[in-house]
């Protein structure tokens, strides 16, 4: 058990805004891009690089990030990425045109990949087996707060300012994340062991590669960067397997816990994935809703979550992760068939109801599903393993926005009428912009329908992780693996 730090909740305070600063930057701008390609100039081409250029770097370093903030410091490693996001977003905000703050985006991307692992490495290393459930239920209300709120906080900062504001509001909250954990954070960080830079080359080579296949694959399968994320991917694997210092404990596969929970999270957030981005497109662009309108159209959405999440951290204890996941994944299964049945007339109750329910549903799995992977990475390996959880849900998130993305377009553009322009056919935006009353109602049918198949899959992907977790979890008391558990023992020792 570890030492109780005094200061554990003030602790938890700073790593609560530390990752709310990451999940509200990426949900603000799904009601700012509107607003954000009028002022920049930004053709389509354009936005999807504001959009891809940040998760392509987040994503493709976080094992690397991970690593590092094992091996040279969490806290360490944490104000760095939080000094890097905030002057990135500061130079964000400022932007004169689309290429400054595409690079802006990466960099931002840089930063959240140094901050996002150390956060919940801290918190693992922080609370013994008796708080952690707590701690972290709270920590992930906090960010599901971020993710359902930055709609709504983005709709108003647009409403009341500009887009520059969706960027600039990160830079207070990194710098008083920053004077938070240098006052009150302890460092931590594994026992020195040796670099690995095989394994940091061929994990950032695949991981960009990969990233960039999915983002392309609503345009068609990359080939040549399908073959290189192969190449590289499956001789990153090779090589952590084989040497003796491994960057990534790859053996924590062999744990059926720990695998369950990866697969059932990268379902969910294949479901997840599109989520926000197709709904407020058709709060916006099909039922006529402001920036404003839509954010706050997430709140029901926001307080079933943040009560249910609460309610799991108690009854986790009591019924166990593997229940908890498996119940919760079928409720937000339930959501989004909800969803999938609005139709282009639906009013303000059907939506939040749906989206109350999928909340619920949220609050209640996530939780449980990140405690059950969590509690089986020693302690010594609490930045890459929580890299290593994170990576699975970017991971997913991007396949789903990949895979929904493309459902909706090839939906929408087989919807319209074939005299509509190439243009129209291609975006609800730009059919509406037509002005033409009856091409503007076809093309809120066909976006609807569009998004109506696109929640089904979404169903049907968390409901085969509700199967698959009631499967393969099993329960474990709350503790995580000494440290010598994946350094000392032998491999086939590990997780018997």
């Amino acid at each position: 058990m570890n030492t109780r730090d005094p200061r554990r909740w003030l602790i938890l305070v700073v790593l609560c805004l530390s990752t709310l600063v990451l999940v509200i930057d990426n949900m603000v701008l799904t009601v700012a891009i509107p607003p954000l390609a009028a002022g920049l100039d930004a053709d389509v081409q354009d936005i999807q690089w504001i959009l891809d250029s940040y998760i392509l770097v987040f994503a493709a370093l976080l094992l690397t990030a991970g690593s590092l903030s094992d091996r040279y410091g969490r806290r360490r490693v944490m104000i760095v990425g939080l000094a890097l996001f905030g002057c990135a977003s500061l130079v964000a905000t400022f932007a004169a045109g689309p290429a400054q703050l595409i690079v802006a985006r990466a960099v931002m991307g840089l930063g959240g990949a140094l901050i996002m692992p150390s956060t919940l490495s801290i918190l693992i290393t922080v609370f013994d087996e008796t708080e952690r459930r707590k701690a972290m239920a709270a920590w992930s209300a906090v960010a599901t707060l971020g993710l359902v709120g930055g709609p709504v906080l983005g709709g108003a900062l647009i409403t009341w300012f500009w887009w520059g504001a969706v960027f600039l509001i990160n830079v207070p909250v990194a710098v008083l994340a920053i004077i938070a954990a240098l006052v009150l954070m302890p460092e931590s960080k594994a026992p020195r062991s040796k670099p690995d830079p095989l394994g940091v080359i061929l994990s950032a080579a695949g991981m960009t590669a990969l990233v960039w296949t999915l983002i392309e694959l609503p345009h068609g399968l990359s080939w040549p960067s399908l073959v290189v994320a192969v190449v590289c991917l499956s001789g990153f694997v090779a090589w952590e397997l084989r040497t003796a210092y491994p960057m990534v404990p790859l053996a924590l596969f062999r744990d059926r816990t720990f695998s369950g929970a990866s697969f059932s999270l990268t379902l969910v957030q294949i479901g997840n994935g599109g989520l926000l981005l197709v709904l407020t497109q058709f709060l916006q662009y099909v039922l006529g809703y402001s920036p404003t309108q839509a954010g706050l159209a997430f709140i029901p959405m926001a307080l079933a979550s943040l009560l249910f999440n609460t309610l799991g951290a108690t009854l986790g204890r009591r019924v166990g992760n593997r229940l908890m996941v498996g119940g919760g994944l079928v409720v937000m299964a339930a959501g989004f068939g909800l969803l999938a049945g609005l139709s282009a007339e639906a009013g303000v109750v059907p939506t939040a109801v749906a989206l109350a329910v999928l909340g619920t549903g949220g609050g209640l799995a996530m939780p449980a599903a990140i405690a059950a992977l969590m509690g089986t990475i020693p302690a010594d390996h609490a930045g890459v393993g929580s890299a290593l959880n994170s990576t699975i849900q970017q991971m997913g998130a991007a396949l789903g926005i990949a895979a929904l993305g493309s459902v909706v377009s090839t939906g929408f553009t087989a919807g319209m009428p074939a005299g509509a322009t190439e243009q129209a056919r291609r975006s609800i935006g730009d059919a509406l912009a037509v002005g033409d009353p009856a091409l503007a109602d076809t093309a809120r049918q066909a976006f609807t329908a569009a998004m109506s198949s696109a929640f089904t899959i979404s169903a049907a992907g968390v409901l085969a992780a509700a199967v698959l977790a009631l499967i393969v979890l099993r329960e474990r008391p709350d503790t995580i693996a000494t440290p010598r558990t994946l350094v000392n023992e032998p491999r086939e020792r590990i997780h018997q």
